[in-house]
């Protein structure tokens, strides 16, 4: 397919922002969509590859301007200037290039099949020559691109694409194009659970049969989003939502990690489907040792504890072993974690998310050999008394975790959806996951560093919707915690646009920080903001698509208001 054809499109759905119109322009348009081209689906998502695929395009804004400047003969001070100027850097190259174009002989044919191929070429590469290799890629794209192609081609390359289509979008317009059936939109869905490839599960919806979908099955070995609790706030309101009994285990102050395991083979993810198995080999040792089956996918929690005293230490504490690939032997005496295992997706060549938890809890039971401090079940108790539930989740807090988790007993596993049927209990819900959505440098003793950071959650579209500015927290020494200079150094690479000292932040960095109330305010487009933010922690294993929402924060905005009934 031409690339122009397809950049077309992302004008179209660019221009509206109404949901059902975007879904009707999708599907007119994925009603010709041949499976040879089944793979622009990913480019709509922009991306190059299913999400499950760590290989990511990884190009920072600073290289987009060489290519930029190195295709249309401006220098990299006038792009750069431009882009201060506009904002966009797809809109930078397609004014420049729209220049190049009217003053020279110019045709193209740019294919979709050659810009996956040049895109996927880049994270492929390594070592020396890396960043020209790279160049020469992306200006052989754009010194072919015209206007529209350009500005496409860029977005795409820095990761923001901006046509306001996500997963569900893709999901409804399948489900329009090739079924009649009121439900298929739910059957897609979970055929998109199980393989976590869009592209894929287009290719056998494009069959028009509901039944094929339902034999795509999960992969072990293959990364799959996890199911995620809502909030509560009481144990009453817990039993009430869920009914009597439910089970009732302990809410670890980890990280959550995926172990799949076929045949001798075992690999370990992030909720973010990150591959950690080499960060974490003492892991793979307690799996290989303590878990009985030939083939599994078990949910667990990843705690922290001190090597001497063996107390729980909280997610801040081993967190950068998510992230460290080197000296691994060093962090895994000094940092050492406890597996805790609460759910599995797949054993011995079954799926078992279908199955009710209370089943899939007895079967955890039965193949996990607890080892204290190495691999063990999940403490939980099962209960309809509120008391004993009550004495258990005061058994949580002394034991150093973050509270309880309450789940109903006969509920399937939900992969990548937040569920009603897991809920979540904290002593102090004032806390939220936010992403950092934009910045500003400091003066003084901060000058060259940036010092207040925008906050944002998400509305129900995805848009990201600002919240208000945290400083406090984050140190001057990195001794001490995340410093100035090191989220400095992380966010420089997504900046999307400067104006004087502000900058606007891809949304790509999760953070934790608590407050001490919402307040209704009309400076922030949510329409609320916080009272004294802290910045808690960086939530390296989440995704910004499971920050905290707009309709979270409304509801914690309402029980605060009973609470201490001001407003």
């Amino acid at each position: 397919m031409l690339y122009k054809k397809l950049a077309q499109l992302y004008e179209e759905l660019s221009s509206t922002t109404k949901r059902l119109k975007k879904i009707s322009i999708l599907s007119k348009f994925l009603e010709y969509l041949s499976n040879r081209d089944r793979d622009i689906i990913y480019l709509l998502l922009g991306r190059i590859y299913p999400e499950y695929d760590e290989r990511k395009i990884g190009i920072s804004n600073q290289l987009a301007i060489k290519a930029i400047s190195k295709a249309t003969g401006t220098s990299e001070e006038g792009v750069t200037k431009m882009w201060k100027r506009i904002g966009d850097l797809g809109k930078v190259a397609e004014e420049l290039v729209r220049k190049k174009t009217q003053s020279t002989l110019h045709s193209h044919i740019i294919t979709t099949e050659k810009v996956l191929e040049n895109l996927r070429k880049l994270p492929e590469l390594e070592g020396k020559g890396t960043v020209g290799k790279k160049l020469s890629l992306i200006t052989e794209l754009l010194t072919s691109a015209s206007p529209i192609e350009a500005k496409y081609l860029i977005r795409t390359l820095i990761g923001d694409l901006r046509i306001g289509v996500q997963e569900s979008t893709i999901r409804e317009s399948i489900a329009i194009t090739f079924f009649k059936d009121k439900k298929a939109s739910e059957k897609i869905q979970k055929a998109i659970d199980r393989a976590n490839d869009l592209a894929r599960v287009f290719e056998v919806a494009k069959k028009g049969k509901i039944s094929e979908l339902e034999k795509i099955h999960l992969e072990v070995g293959k990364p799959i989003k996890v199911m995620l609790a809502q909030k509560v706030l009481t144990i009453k309101d817990g039993f009430k939502a869920l009914g009597k009994p439910c089970a009732i285990e302990y809410k670890y102050d980890g990280f959550r990690l995926v172990i799949h395991k076929k045949k001798k083979e075992i690999k370990l993810f992030t909720r973010r489907l990150e591959d950690v198995t080499k960060q974490f080999p003492e892991v793979v040792e307690y799996v290989q040792k303590y878990v009985k089956g030939k083939s599994f996918i078990l949910d667990s929690e990843a705690v922290g504890f001190h090597k001497k005293t063996k107390e729980y230490q909280p997610f801040q504490a081993i967190s950068q072993r998510i992230k460290r690939k080197y000296n691994v032997e060093k962090l895994k005496e000094d940092l050492p974690v406890e597996i805790n295992v609460f759910d599995i997706l797949y054993y011995n060549g079954k799926s078992q998310i279908d199955k009710p938890f209370e089943k899939r809890s007895e079967l955890i039971k039965k193949i996990v050999d607890n080892h204290p401090y190495k691999i063990v079940c999940s403490k939980q108790i099962i209960t309809s008394d509120e008391k004993e539930a009550e004495r258990f989740y005061k058994k949580a807090l002394k034991d150093n975790q973050e509270g309880i988790m309450m789940k109903n007993l006969h509920a399937i596993y939900q992969p990548g959806s937040r569920v009603g049927h897991m809920l979540k209990i904290k002593p102090e819900d004032r806390d939220l996951d936010l992403a950092i959505t934009g910045a500003e440098y400091g003066t003084g003793k901060r000058s060259g560093w940036m010092s207040s950071f925008i906050l944002s959650c998400r509305n129900k579209k995805g848009e990201f919707l600002e919240i208000g500015k945290v400083g406090t927290g984050i140190k001057e020494k990195s001794e001490q915690g995340i410093s100035f200079k090191e989220l400095t150094e992380k966010l420089k690479s997504l900046i999307i646009s400067e104006k004087g000292k502000s900058v606007k932040i891809k949304p790509k960095i999760v953070v934790s920080v608590t407050y001490q109330e919402i307040q209704r305010s009309p400076n922030y487009n949510s329409g609320f903001a916080l009272r004294f933010p802290r910045f808690i922690a960086l939530r390296p294993d989440k995704e910004v698509s499971e920050i905290s929402t707009l309709e979270e924060i409304k509801k914690d905005f309402e029980n605060q208001k009973r609470r201490w009934g001001y407003g």
